[in-house]
C-alpha cells in the first residue's frame, strides 16, 4: 500500500473545495450568457422589425402618417393654449389702474397724493397726466379734433396712471388696491378693467379640459390604426407564425416583432407630428410676429421645447406599443398549430 503523504491528504480537500467555485462561475456563465441572448434577441428583432418596415416604405409612410396628424392635433393645441396664457401672462403683468383726481384739486396736493400712492408696497410707479395732456392725447386718437377744439373749458381731470408691483398683480390684488385708492377723499374714482382677465383664465381653463378630451379621443385613434395594421400583418405572417410555434417557440418569443413594429409606428409617428407642428409654426412666426410689432408687443410664437419634444415622440412610441400589444393578445392566441 502507498499511503498518502500529509501533503497529498492536505491538498485533496482543497481540490475538492475548489470544484465548489468552479461550478459557481460555470453557472453564473450561464446567467450571464441568457442574458446577454436576451439582450441580443431584442435588439435583433427591433432591426429586423425596423428593416421590415422600410422595405415597404410607401405602407409605413401611410400608417406613420395617420399616427402623425392625430398626435399633431394635440400637440398644435397644446401649443396654442401655452402661447395664449403666456400672452395673457404679459398682458396681465402692464395692468394699470386709472386713478381720477377731483377737478378741485390743487397741484402740490396732486403732488402729494401721487408721492403717497407711490410709498405703497404694492405699487410699483405712478405717472400723472394732466388734463392738457390727456385732452391733447384724445384729440389726436380719437378723430373728433373740430368737436374737441370747440369746448370752452377741458372736461378730463388729472389722471394719475398707477402701476402695481408684481405681488399685486392678480384680481383679487388689483380689486383690494383699487379699494383702498378710493377711500382717500382727493380720488373721484379708481377703474381697472379685471373682467377680462377673469374670462381668459375661465377660457385658459376650458381650452385645457377640452385639449385633453381631444388628446384622449385621437389616442384612442391611434391605438385602433396601430392595432388594425397589426392585425393585418400578423394575418399576412400567420404560415411563419404557425412553424414557428411547431418547432417550439414560445407566444413571448412570437409577439416581439409585432411589438417592436407598434412600436416603430408611434414613435415614426410622432417625430412626424414633431415635423408637422414646427412647419405650422414656422408658417404662422411670420405674420404673429409682424403683429406683435404692430401692437409694441415682444410677443413671439414659442414651440415645445426639447423636453415636451421628447416626451411627445415617448408617448406616441408608448401608445404604439400599448395598440400592438392589444392587437397581438386579441389575435395571436387563434394562430394554434393542430
Amino acid at each position: 500500500m502507498n499511503p498518502r503523504r500529509p501533503s497529498e491528504r492536505a491538498s485533496s480537500p482543497a481540490r475538492k473545495g475548489g470544484r465548489v467555485p468552479q461550478g459557481a462561475s460555470q453557472s453564473r456563465a450561464k446567467v450571464s450568457d441568457r442574458l446577454d441572448s436576451w439582450v441580443g434577441h431584442h435588439s435583433t428583432t427591433a432591426a429586423e422589425s425596423l428593416a421590415r418596415l422600410l422595405r415597404t416604405p410607401l405602407q409605413s409612410l401611410l400608417t406613420w402618417l395617420v399616427v402623425a396628424v392625430a398626435v399633431a392635433l394635440p400637440a398644435a393645441l397644446y401649443v396654442a393654449l401655452s402661447n395664449v396664457q403666456n400672452l395673457g401672462y404679459s398682458w396681465q403683468e402692464s395692468s394699470q389702474l386709472s386713478v381720477f383726481v377731483q377737478r378741485d384739486a390743487r397741484p402740490d396736493a396732486i403732488s402729494a397724493l401721487q408721492t403717497r400712492i407711490l410709498e405703497r408696497p404694492d405699487v410699483l410707479s405712478v405717472e400723472h397726466i394732466p388734463p392738457d395732456a390727456a385732452l391733447e392725447e384724445f384729440k389726436r386718437y380719437s378723430g373728433l379734433g373740430r368737436v374737441v377744439e370747440g369746448l370752452e373749458r377741458n372736461p378730463l381731470p388729472d389722471v394719475l396712471l398707477v402701476f402695481p408691483a408684481e405681488a399685486g398683480i392678480t384680481p383679487e390684488g388689483l380689486e383690494a388696491l383699487q379699494q383702498e385708492l378710493e377711500s382717500e377723499a382727493l380720488i373721484a374714482e379708481a377703474r381697472v378693467d379685471m373682467a377680462w382677465v377673469t374670462r381668459l383664465q375661465q377660457l385658459m381653463r376650458l381650452g385645457q379640459r377640452l385639449v385633453l378630451a381631444l388628446a384622449g379621443l385621437l389616442a384612442l385613434g391611434v391605438l385602433l390604426a396601430i392595432g388594425n395594421t397589426i392585425r393585418l400583418a400578423i394575418e399576412n405572417r400567420r404560415d411563419e407564425i404557425l412553424v414557428v410555434k411547431l418547432v417550439g417557440g414560445t407566444d413571448a418569443f412570437v409577439r416581439r416583432p409585432f411589438l417592436y413594429t407598434g412600436l416603430w409606428y408611434g414613435m415614426g409617428g410622432g417625430l412626424l407630428a414633431l415635423l408637422l407642428v414646427g412647419l405650422g409654426l414656422w408658417w404662422l412666426s411670420g405674420p404673429v410676429a409682424h403683429l406683435a410689432d404692430l401692437y409694441q408687443s415682444q410677443f413671439r410664437l414659442q414651440g415645445l421645447g426639447w423636453t415636451h419634444s421628447v416626451q411627445l415622440v415617448l408617448l406616441s412610441g408608448l401608445l404604439g406599443l400599448l395598440g400592438s400589444w392589444l392587437a397581438v393578445a386579441r389575435h395571436l392566441s387563434a394562430i394554434e398549430p393542430r
